[in-house]
């Protein structure tokens, strides 16, 4: 028995474990300047739900097994922290929670990620995000995102509906 559900307040302690599980990914991948461990610190999480990220988690056999933040931000909602345990990868979960949060509203939705991150940008744009040019990048990750210039540099950003490149 599975379930896409909110994720409660006493998860925290398992939202950690599965995205600094999956985060494990990105080492060798993204810069060593940008790779940290833990990847996700308990006060960065602590931080982000603080700044209005709203955490969805899949629930499969009564077992938190996948997570994905959602932050509605000006005029458009964000995909934050979208992470799934590595043994349960490729089985539906994130396409599942990412579903889910599609159908919370009708906005425009952004996810930022690694540029490295190939996998990533993969999933996305199956499930009908498309990269933004490079020009619009830095003003979306600025405006809508408290990242550092070195994480500007290294990202890319996606938007579903596509943004027009004019």
């Amino acid at each position: 028995m599975s379930s896409v559900r909110p994720c409660a307040g006493n998860e925290r302690p398992t939202i950690l474990a599965i995205v600094n599980a999956a985060a494990e990914a990105y080492r060798g991948v993204i810069p060593d300047d940008c790779w940290h461990k833990p990847y996700m610190p308990s006060g960065e999480l602590d931080s982000e739900i603080a700044a209005g990220v709203a955490f969805w988690g899949y629930e499969a056999d009564g077992a938190l097994v996948g997570v994905m933040g959602i932050q509605r931000v000006r005029d458009v909602d964000l995909i934050r922290h979208a992470y799934v345990l590595p043994a349960l990868q490729g089985q539906g979960i994130g396409g599942a929670l990412l579903e889910q949060l599609k159908g919370l509203n009708a906005r425009r939705m952004l996810v930022g990620t690694w540029a490295a991150a190939d996998w990533a940008i993969r999933f996305y744009c199956r499930r009908g995000f498309r990269q933004v040019a490079a020009e619009q990048k830095a003003l979306l990750l600025k405006t809508y995102w408290t990242v550092p210039d070195r994480q500007i540099e290294t990202s890319v950003v996606l938007a579903n509906p596509p943004l027009d490149r004019a």
